[in-house]
């Protein structure tokens, strides 16, 4: 029998992980992340359990992590801004790219985790690998002298990233968080900008 093209190999892989993915969640939202089992996610996608560990380390990894053979999502946001941008400017577009990116299951997240607690320590480990990325980054892209600045500039980001999360209301749509977001960012970049004290 003739063994799949890498092409096919590779379109095979990203269908699994989308049937995956979208059975995962689906059941997430019927019954709450804590009553579903890997089990029931694989049948549900027509897989078996080890097929399912194949593809994600567990039902977290199933909300967060990206498709098979992709870097952390927002890898690529990083390595594509250009190195002469204003580093706010890169900034504000790597965190509304992220933002933009997990749109489709946000809302989902974020109900979950009021019950779950497993899922809040994941997330929070995703978040905290994500600043680390993000502060190697700016430090990377940076002379030596612009670095403490930099480093006030991606605390800032960040804390805006979080005020925005934390104005996003209840049963608000995601556009409403990714709205404040941006409102946050802008009003941090007026505030740098703003006249110094004499």
């Amino acid at each position: 029998m003739e063994e799949p093209t890498p092409g096919l190999r590779a379109r095979k892989k990203q269908a699994t992980w989308t049937a995956l993915r979208r059975a995962a969640l689906d059941l997430f939202r019927t019954h709450g992340y804590d009553a579903v089992t890997v089990e029931q996610i694989a049948a549900a996608a027509g897989v078996s359990r080890s097929t399912f560990f194949n593809y994600f380390a567990g039902k977290e990894a199933v909300l967060f992590d990206g498709a098979p053979g992709e870097p952390a999502a927002w890898r690529p946001l990083l390595e594509a801004r250009p190195d002469d941008e204003p580093t706010w400017d890169a900034l504000s577009a790597v965190l509304l790219g992220v933002s933009e990116g997990r749109a489709d299951r946000m809302d989902l997240v974020r109900a979950l985790k009021q019950t779950s607690p497993a899922l809040i320590a994941y997330s929070s480990d995703l978040g905290a690998r994500f600043a680390d990325d993000l502060r190697r980054w700016v430090t990377d892209r940076v002379p030596p002298a612009e670095r403490p600045a930099a480093a006030l500039a991606v605390n800032l980001a960040l804390a805006a990233q979080q005020t925005a999360y934390e104005l996003w209301e209840p049963d608000a749509p995601y556009d409403d968080y990714l709205a404040a977001l941006r409102a946050c960012l802008d009003q941090v970049r007026t505030g740098m900008a703003g006249p110094r004290p004499g």
